[in-house]
């Protein structure tokens, strides 16, 4: 018989305790209770499995039939199945549920196609990229005519489509303000409420507006209210947001803040010793990104004032019967002479950029157009990087034929530019505050005659301004020019001013020579705030006399000159002319620190681009 005592002992371990005690206390009992008689050898328990061992008290149990094997398996399966399809079911209500918030927080793109359908539109999103589906027959209007009286052409109560760009935004809480800009002058402020009457609509709407960056083109659908307003060019009147959409987003990170370019050097300035100083911009960081630099008010009516100085200087010579002509700007040879040339490829033979249409206005007074003019890009490849060069410039220029004297040219030009000078000051007097808002300077002034001034008096003004002119025959250097303006001003009472009688050895080769003395000629520069502006002279029109003075200064006779010299020969009015830089008349009629501020996209030695 074996004895129980190895079994009580092993019964003791802390493992078998818990196996045992895991069948229950019945189970337990009748294990350690069993008589020694039943008590099987170590090594047969041990071959037995462990249910066998601690679950067989009394009769084996009997074996289930395949069948009854097959029902326990298929009811398993059924509970599995059963639960699995629970499961599955909850997921698929979670989802639907998931889906559902999803669907009611989604803001999809708008296609406005129709005034007619925007009832179902949503009343936010971003516009679907406008691709000329349709006219959808809204009307969009301008901000300058909303305002809050009665007599504005949009004011209360009326409510009106605006596209513009977003100039700021706040959203707090239930509430949104924002202010919308167009044409960079003109602002208009349009807010959004929580509607507690539809308040998941509403929650929708304060969403997507908190999705919007500065600068996005949106268009936006409000009811003009009025108000008092500070930060808007319209201050009596407001919008109250019913539609809105972007047209197209901008980036949520600008190079700068157009807010920041539209600052003042002073208000800059005097911020530097607070705590929120404003960030100085580099000129390169505005040149890089020009089109986001145009966006600030007074850059934007910089560009609109070079256009009217254009449209003035049309309108005066249209009513003088002058004729636009459009020159050549791939030439055969040098139009300039002592002026850099770009040269390029043309067809195996070699040809210029146009660095004026000198030769092509001449040309036109031997074709009987007797008055001429042309606004045109003009190439000057010369590495000059100051604050007034560029290597492409729009010039302005025109020719006439006179009857005796170059000064029925110069006659013209003052009145030409009294017209532009007066209508600058009137007919764009909204864009000149704009921009005296940021670059501070006074009106021309400007002599109701031409203020000419000769050669030899500028001489003696200089002089006894303490520069040594040695023998007069030089040109003259910008702190000179400076001088000589700042004299003239204080002398004449005018900020333009014309000078005659150039040296000839420093004018170019067409330029008639002063009968009286050969050494000076029958040229003249005209000036602005004591820098120069136009170049001009009467022209040499006889063709021996202009060969004799080309083979003087050295120049080769090429193709190009052959021609041009031969349109005389056929017989040509005496004649007279000038060339005005335009980006210079608007740098320093704007009292400007760098001519780049009045060209759209400068070039200049170290930029091409963008």
């Amino acid at each position: 018989m074996v004895s129980t005592t190895p079994m009580l002992l092993f019964l003791s371990s802390a493992g078998v305790r818990r196996a045992v005690g895991g069948f229950g206390p019945s189970v337990a009992t009748a294990f350690l209770n069993a008589p020694t008689s039943t008590v099987m050898p170590m090594a047969t328990r041990q071959q037995q499995p462990l249910s066998t061992r601690f679950m067989s008290t009394g009769a084996p149990a009997e074996e289930k039939t395949e069948e009854e094997k097959a029902a326990i398996k298929a009811q398993r399966e059924a509970r599995k199945a059963e639960k699995e399809r629970k499961k599955a079911e909850k997921a698929a209500k979670k989802a639907a549920k998931a889906a559902a918030e999803e669907a009611a927080n989604r803001i999809d793109d708008v296609t406005y196609l129709s005034v007619s359908e925007q009832d179902s539109y949503e009343p936010m999103g971003d516009m679907s990229v406008v691709m000329s589906r349709s006219r959808s027959g809204r009307e969009f209007v301008n901000v300058g005519d909303i305002g809050g009286s009665d007599d504005a052409k949009y004011g209360p109560g009326e409510t009106v489509w605006l596209r513009g760009r977003l100039n700021s935004i706040r959203v707090k809480g239930g509430s949104c303000f924002l202010v919308l800009r167009q044409n960079s002058f003109d602002t208009v402020q349009a807010c959004f409420f929580k509607d507690k009457e539809n308040p998941e609509q509403s929650a929708k709407m304060i969403k997507y507006l908190k999705t919007l960056t500065i600068e996005s083109m949106v268009d936006l659908q409000g009811t003009v209210t009025t108000a008092d307003v500070r930060s808007a060019s319209i201050q009596d009147a407001e919008l109250v947001i019913k539609r809105i959409h972007a047209v197209s987003k901008a980036d949520a990170m600008l190079p700068f803040l157009v807010e920041d370019a539209a600052r003042s050097e002073k208000e800059v300035e005097e911020s530097q010793d607070t705590d929120r100083p404003f960030p100085r911009l580099g000129q390169e960081l505005r040149l890089d990104n020009r089109w986001l630099d145009l966006r600030a008010p007074a850059n934007n009516a910089i560009m609109r004032v070079q256009s009217a100085i254009c449209q003035l200087f049309r309108e005066y010579l249209y009513s003088q019967g002058f004729v636009e002509i459009h020159t050549p700007k791939l030439i055969a040879g040098e139009s300039e002479s002592g002026a850099g040339v770009f040269t390029t490829d043309y067809f195996g033979t070699t040809a210029c950029l146009a660095q004026s249409p000198q030769l092509y206005k001449q040309m036109a007074i031997s074709s009987d157009l007797d008055r001429v003019f042309e606004i045109g890009p003009v190439f000057r490849a010369e590495n000059s990087n100051t604050r007034r060069h560029l290597c492409e410039f729009t010039g302005l220029d025109l020719e006439m034929s006179i009857n005796e004297h170059y000064m029925e040219t110069l006659e013209v030009v003052h009145t030409m530019f009294k017209h532009i000078f007066e209508n600058l000051e009137t007919r764009w007097a909204k864009e000149l505050e704009v921009i005296r808002t940021q670059y501070e300077s006074e009106p021309v002034t400007f002599t109701d005659e031409p203020c000419v001034l000769h050669w030899p008096e500028a001489m003696e003004i200089l002089k006894e301004k303490g520069f040594d002119m040695g023998d007069e025959l030089g040109d003259l250097t910008g702190a000179q020019e400076l001088a000589l303006g700042a004299a003239v001003k204080e002398k004449y009472g005018t900020d333009f001013f014309m000078l005659d009688k150039y040296p000839s050895n420093i004018r170019p080769f067409y330029t008639m020579p002063d009968p009286a003395d050969a050494r000076f000629s029958n040229s003249y520069d005209m000036f602005i705030r004591g820098q120069e502006i136009c170049s001009g002279a009467q022209r040499c029109h006889d063709p021996e006399l202009v060969t004799d003075i080309i083979n003087q200064k050295g120049i080769e006779i090429g193709d190009g000159l052959k021609t041009y010299i031969e349109s005389f020969r056929h017989g040509v009015s005496p004649h007279a002319g000038a060339g005005i830089g335009l980006e210079r008349v608007v740098f320093l009629y704007l009292g400007l620190d760098n001519v780049r501020k009045a060209s759209m996209f400068p070039r200049d030695p170290n930029r091409c681009a963008p």
